[in-house]
């Protein structure tokens, strides 16, 4: 009996060794297996410089210029192709873009002080980020690249500057999944025709994302001519090439609000990758739609459009599972905060969760008053 336990223990022991081996062994087969995708570009051999002009606080790169205006707004314009742009935005920002990523950094240290931590939770984002880049267009990745090659290394223990910047763009998505937490809540309305005083489109909208004030002190509207595309202007920072409100020259806008996510699992396009695509590329909201309907996405999302051309506004509505165009349940109006309004979710449990739990419903009641 003795010897028949002492064998029971000894294959328990040998299978639960080896099970760990095998784990072990899968884990770091996805973490040195994750491949960003790099872009292969090198940095250009152009003899542009950056000519500062202290007294007008401009900067110009060739035919692209950086300016610090009165109304304390960094005003970007960049023109070319993908890498180009990307280029041009390094070469006039780059003391931005160190100040932007420090900021950002400092804010994650005091949340994890501890170094070997911060290496984890590396580990862990090379993980769950380990299939970003293919969900990126190439042109967006080629751009973030040319962003890329102005930035530090100082923070090369977190990854490349590339896989850095490339990373940056998924923090928004993460944060929209930390909602619960209250680091995230958006509004925004959009009235034409009967609603708006002079039957014109109007759309306003608030942007709550909050990573601290040092963070939020460098804010821009980025200007851009791109080789392919439709022209735009957005509103954000130094570095960030996604969309989070904007508008192209056809008059389409773009503004999104949070909806209530599952805790994700893996990576796919970020939202605010994918509302750049749209605002680059569509000029009404059924072009709007069909570009959502193509990308997968990783977290839950309210994307207000509104199209001069169409006379009016809808609001994609899209999750990991789905994709819904919402117009609206009252004429000539729309309000969106930060859960889903169509039928198609409404039996959803996260979102009637969202609806029971959270101040969205009572956003959504306050701005019916005012409007």
């Amino acid at each position: 009996m003795h010897r028949i336990v002492k064998k029971t223990l000894q294959y328990t022991g040998f299978l639960f060794l080896s099970l760990i081996v095998l784990l072990i062994a899968g884990i770091s087969y996805l973490y040195f297996s994750a491949d960003m995708q790099t872009p292969k570009h090198e940095q250009s051999m152009t003899t542009d410089k950056v000519i500062d002009i202290d007294s007008l606080h401009l900067r110009y790169y060739g035919d692209n210029f950086l300016r610090h205006s009165d109304s304390g707004l960094w005003e970007l314009f960049v023109k070319g192709d993908a890498f180009q742009r990307g280029e041009a935005i390094g070469q006039l920002s780059s003391d931005l873009l160190h100040y932007q990523e420090k900021v950002f950094v400092d804010q994650i240290r005091e949340i994890v002080p501890s170094d070997s931590y911060l290496k984890f939770l590396r580990f862990f984002i090379v993980l769950f980020n380990r299939n970003l880049g293919e969900n990126v267009l190439e042109e967006y990745r080629d751009e973030i690249y040319g962003i890329s090659l102005s930035c530090t290394h100082e923070y090369d223990f977190i990854g490349t500057p590339y896989e850095r910047q490339l990373n940056y763009h998924s923090a928004h998505d993460l944060g929209h999944a930390m909602q619960d937490y209250m680091l995230v809540g958006c509004s925004s309305f959009a009235t034409w025709g009967t609603q708006s005083a002079d039957s014109s489109l109007l759309i306003g909208r608030n942007f709550d994302f909050y990573v601290g004030d040092a963070f939020a002190e460098n804010k821009q509207v980025a200007f851009y001519v791109p080789e392919q595309g439709y022209r735009f202007a957005s509103v954000g920072w130094p570095g960030m090439i996604g969309v989070l409100s904007g508008m192209n020259e056809t008059g389409l806008t773009v503004t999104i609000n949070a909806a209530k996510s599952a805790v994700p699992t893996g990576s796919a396009t970020p939202i605010s990758i994918l509302t750049r695509e749209i605002l680059q590329y569509a000029a009404t909201i059924d072009e709007a739609f069909a570009i959502a309907q193509k990308r997968e996405t990783f977290v839950s999302e309210s994307i207000l459009i509104g199209s001069a051309k169409d006379g009016k506004t809808a609001i994609i509505e899209k999750s990991p599972e789905k994709t819904v165009l919402f117009t609206g349940k009252e004429a000539n109006r729309l309000i969106c905060t930060n859960h889903y309004q169509s039928e198609e979710f409404s039996k959803d449990e996260r979102n009637m969760e969202n609806i029971r739990t959270s101040d969205s419903p009572y956003r959504f009641a306050r701005l019916t008053e005012l409007i």
